[in-house]
């Protein structure tokens, strides 16, 4: 490849440059009437009642265990095959993490792990939906109901995705997403909290602007008042009307986006499937993939070369990749200070050591993904035992 290949580039048109330009002409640049339009059309696309938009995913995990009550000493059920946002959250409010293990196939939360790991300070589960396929979260929520728990899904990978015909951001208490720069939309930074609990929606609401009452945003328009008040401690973590307007465009596009990665999955799945030192993706039955990520598996055993030494490789090739994720456990904070072991979470230590994300977006173009895939079966045949 002569020329270099990003691991991402966001899709950013005109539609979206006209938006925020239209914004900043407007006057009212924080959070206000684009905000209000983003989470009116957010909630009405993932089928919840209420959306709350926010700075990040990292925002929205923290004030969605706020608003379920989770408090000092309760412990909260995350897979170690995540981010770092999903367990840091849970320190926030002085809770503990409890990590649990990956599935080989899918890599999402070992559903098997969570009932040996819920004690009686439990008090949610937090499901990753790891690439944008969705956790067994029929499963999960049995699980939740017998032992009266919450369940905070971490969505940040999984818009537009259905799980058996529902769609994610409909199915758990608060279900959490991103909007980060690589995202499968975008608001550069961002997040949207959903639910149908008109309370805890309330709840997020308020405490993402210092815990100013409800009517804080209309203290500069003609039918506010200056007076406000405190009704909780609460934080920074409101959207701009800014990122907003980024925002509706994008989700406009979302569909389209999702129908190119889909494709581009498909095209990558077919390249690969004769190649027998690589794993291509699991899919579940009835679910919609967002792909925002496509993961493969190398075999090590028949090849010469490690994980990094394939990404290096890849890069001489002009090809930008990435790891998702090194897994908590492996990380000194939670090693040290937990005391965790690799052979704790044996597969997702399996894993991470043979796991590479491929780029696949919709600024690529079928021949980008057709030479990724002549690039790696070329590195895979120069390479084998």
């Amino acid at each position: 490849m002569n020329q270099f290949l990003p691991f991402h580039v966001p899709d950013i048109g005109e539609e979206e440059i006209q938006s925020v330009v239209e914004t900043l002409r407007s006057g009212w640049l924080t959070t206000g009437p684009k905000t209000k339009q983003f989470e009116a059309e957010f909630a009405q696309r993932v089928e919840a009642r209420h959306a709350v938009a926010l700075n990040s995913c990292t925002a929205a995990l923290h004030l969605a265990l706020e608003a379920v009550g989770v408090t000092e000493g309760d412990e909260v059920i995350v897979p170690t095959m995540t981010f770092a946002a999903t367990a840091e959250v849970v320190h926030y409010l002085k809770a503990k993490p409890v990590l649990v293990d990956c599935r080989a196939d899918t890599l999402n939360m070992d559903v098997a792990q969570i009932e040996k790991a819920i004690s009686p300070r439990t008090k949610a589960i937090i499901p990753v939906h790891y690439a944008g396929q969705p956790c067994e979260m029929d499963r999960i929520l049995e699980i939740a109901r017998v032992h009266h728990l919450k369940v905070i899904e971490d969505a940040a990978h999984a818009l537009p995705t259905r799980y058996r015909g529902r769609m994610i951001g409909s199915l758990g208490d608060i279900t959490c997403f991103s909007f980060y720069s690589t995202k499968t939309i975008t608001t550069g930074e961002g997040g949207m909290a959903t639910t149908d609990n008109t309370e805890w929606a309330e709840r997020m609401r308020i405490l993402s602007l210092h815990g100013i009452s409800r009517d804080a945003v209309n203290r500069y328009t003609p039918e506010g008042t200056w007076y406000y008040e405190i009704c909780y401690p609460g934080y920074k973590y409101n959207l701009t009307d800014i990122a907003a307007a980024l925002g509706i465009p994008q989700l406009h596009k979302c569909d389209h986006f999702g129908t190119i990665r889909q494709r581009y999955a498909a095209l990558y799945n077919e390249g690969f499937k004769g190649i027998p030192e690589i794993t291509i993706p699991h899919v579940a039955d009835d679910v919609e993939h967002a792909w925002h990520l496509y993961v493969i598996q190398l075999d090590l055993e028949r090849l010469r070369v490690g994980r990094n030494e394939m990404i290096d490789l890849l890069k001489k090739q002009g090809i930008g990749t990435s790891v998702h994720f090194i897994p908590l456990h492996l990380h000194p904070y939670y090693r040290d200070n937990y005391g965790y072991l690799p052979n704790d979470f044996p597969v997702a230590s399996s894993v991470f050591e043979r796991i590479i994300s491929l780029p696949i977006y919709p600024k690529m173009t079928e021949i980008d993904i057709q030479n990724v895939i002549e690039v790696v079966e070329t590195l895979i045949k120069e390479h084998r035992r």
